[in-house]
């Protein structure tokens, strides 16, 4: 009996061994060939008959992001940004996933092309040259084993930007590349920015134009023919470099501002005072003919360049009017043409006080005269006139004379003032009878020199200002580059 139980123990381990040895290893992943890829690629797109027109799903989502390579150009009068660069697009297609097969564990992905992997219909919504779907058949996609679907088309793209030039040359711009679904709606394809939308490790700077920050912007359902579609705006903003407009723009501009005031230093007999005038200002009207080809013509903005230089080029074009004038009072006769009388009071009491020409200056008071012998000088004090003893034939003089004698010396405080008003007023009416008309036209020129001396500086100043507070803002929170 126990050797029956015996053999029956060893029966059955030995049928557990042989089964076991028998038994056919479990199935693994194979290696990779190329025959398996093809295998992968019959099963995906022939034997569960993939569709490219079919979207994978009810509502697609599409991460974007974009990788900037260069800023080409920024042309504000034709208000476009050309920039080389390139998209990348991430979906999931459900119908690419292979990850429940272990058979194609080792083949982690695989690449394709448009022509047999659906893709979103996208566009750039503000392009200039070419507004069509993005598309380029010789870009291959990627796609791993989960069916997450990886697109990279890349590009030189050419979009409107409304260009701000108030500020040119030292103007600061912004402008959005706008990217867009077509033909499916919001309900139908959702984009969305990729954790890190702004790619700038393969940037190259550009020569004219910094770049100072980039921005996302997700703006509203935008809609068309009544329906709603899904965008994404990436804006660039961008300073240009000032160098090369500082001393091909303001500083010739500003030079010759100030140069067109000068003709007022110029004497009246040197012939040369409307020719100069004249000369710069034809320079000043050329070089606004060479401004005006790079600033926009539009009436948006208002550029405070170009009114400075309308301030300057109305103010060349009036000095002319001016320089003609004291000419014409330079060389007119004294003695044909009398000067007027309010003329000259009007040249003693203002112009001449205001320019300060022959001692008269605004700081000093018009009463304030003072006249003294060549020989002499003033006195503090007041003098005293002491008449001589006259002597008198009569005893009754005599005796007159006798009790007057302390009255000898009689003070004439009250007659010498008389005498000094008396002399100060007919000083005056010599010097009025004295202004020529010469005198007239050099008042006249430094007149003009110091008021428009003071517009030009004042307009310069303003300018700089303007045009410089806004750039050194944003140049303060720029980092090295």
């Amino acid at each position: 009996m126990a050797g029956t139980e015996q053999g029956i123990i060893l029966g059955l381990v030995l049928a557990c061994v042989v089964t076991h040895v028998a038994a056919p290893p479990p199935a693994g992943p194979s290696p990779y060939s190329r025959a398996l890829e093809e295998a992968l690629r019959t099963e995906l797109f022939t034997t569960n008959g993939y569709q490219v027109l079919q979207r994978p799903a009810e509502r697609v989502v599409v991460q974007v992001s974009l990788s900037l390579l260069t800023i080409n150009d920024l042309d504000i009068r034709d208000q476009t940004l050309s920039l080389t660069g390139f998209f990348t697009f991430y979906w999931e297609d459900d119908r690419l996933n292979w990850s429940s097969d272990s058979t194609y564990d080792n083949i982690r992905f695989l690449f394709s092309t448009e022509a047999y992997v659906w893709r979103p219909p996208l566009l750039i919504e503000n392009s200039v040259e070419d507004v069509s779907i993005i598309s380029d058949k010789n870009i291959p996609m990627r796609f791993n084993n989960k069916g997450l679907v990886t697109w990279n088309p890349a590009g030189i793209y050419k979009v409107a930007c409304e260009a701000d030039t108030r500020y040119y040359p030292m103007d600061i711009q912004s402008c959005n590349v706008t990217v867009t679904a077509w033909a499916y709606t919001e309900k139908e394809i959702r984009l969305i920015f990729k954790d890190d939308p702004f790619d700038l490790t393969f940037y190259s700077t550009n020569g004219e134009w910094q770049l100072v920050s980039t921005e996302t912007i997700l703006p509203e359902a935008i809609a068309r023919g009544g329906q709603s579609f899904s965008g994404l705006d990436f804006q660039i903003k961008l300073r240009r470099r000032p160098m090369f407009h500082i001393l091909n723009t303001l500083f010739p501009v500003a030079l010759m501002a100030i140069l067109s005031v000068m003709v007022f230093k110029l004497p009246a007999d040197s012939g040369e005072k409307v020719g100069f005038s004249l000369t710069i200002l034809l320079a000043y009207t050329v070089y606004l003919t060479l401004i005006s080809e790079n600033i926009p013509s539009t009436s948006i903005t208002i550029c405070y360049l170009s009114l400075y230089l309308a301030l300057t080029l109305s103010l060349g074009s009036l000095s002319v009017l001016c320089t003609i004038l004291v000419l014409n009072i330079y060389f007119r006769s004294d003695e044909d043409e009398p000067m007027p009388r309010w003329l000259k009071n009007l040249t003693l009491k203002v112009l001449m006080r205001v320019v300060c020409y022959k001692d008269k200056c605004c700081c000093v008071p018009f009463n304030d005269v003072r006249i003294h012998p060549a020989n002499e000088s003033p006195s503090p004090e007041p003098q005293s006139v002491t008449l001589p003893e006259v002597e008198q034939p009569d005893l009754a003089k005599n005796n007159t004379r006798k009790r007057n004698k302390k009255q000898e010396e009689i003070p004439l405080e009250s007659t010498s003032a008389s005498s000094t008003s008396s002399l100060l007023t007919l000083v005056e009416t010599n010097d009025n009878s004295n202004i020529t008309w010469r005198e007239l036209s050099i008042t006249l020129d430094r007149l003009f020199f110091l008021l428009f001396m003071s517009v030009i500086i004042f307009a310069t100043a303003l300018l700089f200002y303007l045009i410089l507070g806004e750039w050194i803002n944003v140049a303060s929170s720029i980092p090295d580059e």
